[in-house]
């Protein structure tokens, strides 16, 4: 629907749309220019009030005739801001100021004015909790989108760096930015990822990223590993922008997609960068062995345990104390302790969190051991896998990797080391079916192969002028 030149007419159609005098927070003003009656629209909370009360001063100066012939040549001369457009469709307009731009209608004009003169809520740009380094920047991305694409102009200051807007669906209006270097992109993924967005047709985006991501990728609800990697560090998305990657920020989150993801991306982390190339490596081997260990030390050790395999060199693995509660039962229970515990700690207000968490944990393991519900060999492994989850930077890796090794001890129950192996089959499977949302092969540099990439995932090189 288009605006007409009928000012009555539009102010209707706007105020049954915008809501006013329904919505306490839509605000409107009506005023003389030059003797044609204009009308304002905007949220309150999103006007930048120093900003309006300028535009409407200088507005008010007009003299008593407006030598203009359409909303565009009005612009020209009579708005003094600068981030200003005309629009004629009525949908946009009001789409506009849900944004949070400021609508000027003038009588006798067929289009109106969309002033971007909009002043966000938004926090300061603190370190995220998670992924804090000893050195380096402190500064993280925010809700704020502009605020976002500001963090990533102050690192790369190079023209061809790109940051292409999209409005996901037409229901929901949610803005996202890709951002690439031009002379870096894949230009083939580039591509794709813009298809998969104008494929998107969401309700509401509430969920912000995590939205747009289930939406992009491929159905596999039964596969927990993840397919995207996430930061909330701007020097982490821009070494990722200068290798050639994309980044997808969207509005109301301060999380960045990076994209394409494969596997070995979750191992990455910018404490790597902040030490020597020899610290750097020995910190990413390490993570690569608490991965493996995290994943298979319970099920290894039940599996020991279970086919009497402890004497001898391995009598240190032996339970040297009788129990009465199956030691599967044991291991499962100690694993939902677990998120019992991470849970409370979530939801308990931050005064009491640690102090909680603390009691809990020490108060729950002793009486189960003293209650003979569990051995001590039982809370140690636990205890080793509970820490070494924290040694990786994704959540969602954690969660998947907590989730396969519920599976290998399932299977070790019941079939001893043929479950071992068959689980470990299907943890192989699971890897080479995993889709990622764009991009070659999730086990990218395995498959394909690629030799000089696979040698640096586990080691950090010197920064050169190819490798930043």
């Amino acid at each position: 629907m288009l605006l007409t030149n009928d000012f009555s007419h539009n102010t209707k159609q706007l105020d049954a749309l915008l809501g006013v005098g329904r919505c306490f927070d839509v605000v409107t003003r009506e005023l003389y220019a030059g003797r044609r009656r204009l009308r304002l629209y905007s949220i309150d909370g999103y006007g930048d009030s120093a900003v309006l009360e300028r535009i409407l001063e200088h507005l008010l100066s007009i003299p008593s005739t407006i030598e203009a012939q359409n909303m565009q040549e009005f612009i020209d001369r009579y708005v003094s801001f600068g981030q200003v457009d005309a629009e004629r469709e009525l949908e946009n307009a009001v789409t506009g100021v849900f944004l949070g731009k400021t609508l000027l209608l003038a009588e006798g004009f067929s289009a109106c004015a969309l002033i971007d003169a909009k002043q966000l809520p938004a926090r300061s740009v603190d370190e995220p909790s998670s992924g804090k380094v000893l050195r380096g920047a402190h500064d993280g991305f925010i809700e704020t989108l502009t605020v976002n694409a500001a963090l990533l102009r102050r690192r790369i200051r190079d023209p061809r760096l790109t940051l292409e807007g999209h409005q996901i669906s037409e229901k929901s209006r949610a803005d996202v930015a890709l951002c690439y270097l031009e002379h870096k992109v894949d230009r083939a993924l580039l591509a794709e990822l813009r298809e998969k967005l104008e494929a998107i047709d969401l309700r509401s985006v509430s969920m912000s990223q995590e939205s747009i991501a289930e939406a992009m990728m491929a159905r596999q609800w039964w596969n927990p590993l993840p397919k995207v990697r996430y930061t909330e560090r701007p020097d982490v998305a821009t070494a990722c922008l200068m290798e050639g990657k994309i980044i997808l920020l969207v509005d109301n989150s301060p999380a960045a997609m990076i994209l394409p993801t494969c596997f070995f991306d979750f191992v990455k982390e910018a404490n790597d960068f902040y030490f020597p190339p020899l610290v750097g490596s020995y910190l990413r081997i390490l993570r690569y062995v608490v991965f493996l260990l995290t994943l298979f030390i319970t099920p290894v050790w039940y599996a020991l345990v279970k086919t009497s395999m402890t004497d001898g060199a391995l009598h240190f693995l032996a339970i040297t104390e009788d129990y009465e509660v199956p030691l599967l039962v044991q291991l499962l229970f100690a694993e939902f302790i677990v998120d019992l515990i991470k849970l409370t700690s979530l939801n308990t207000p931050s005064i009491f969190s640690n102090s909680f968490s603390m009691i809990g944990a020490l108060v729950l393991g002793d009486f189960a051991v003293q209650a003979h519900w569990l051995v001590p060999e039982v809370l140690a492994y636990m205890a080793f896998v509970a820490i070494a989850n924290f040694a990786q930077p994704s959540y969602e890796l954690g969660y998947a990797f907590k989730l396969l090794r519920l599976m290998l001890l399932l299977l070790v129950g019941a079939l001893d080391w043929t479950g071992l192996a068959l689980g470990s089959a299907v943890i192989i499977l699971l890897l080479a079916t995993t889709k990622p949302i764009a991009g070659k092969s999730y086990l990218y540099p395995l498959v394909p192969f690629d030799r000089k990439a696979l040698l640096g995932l586990l080691i950090r090189r010197p920064v050169s002028r190819e490798n930043t």
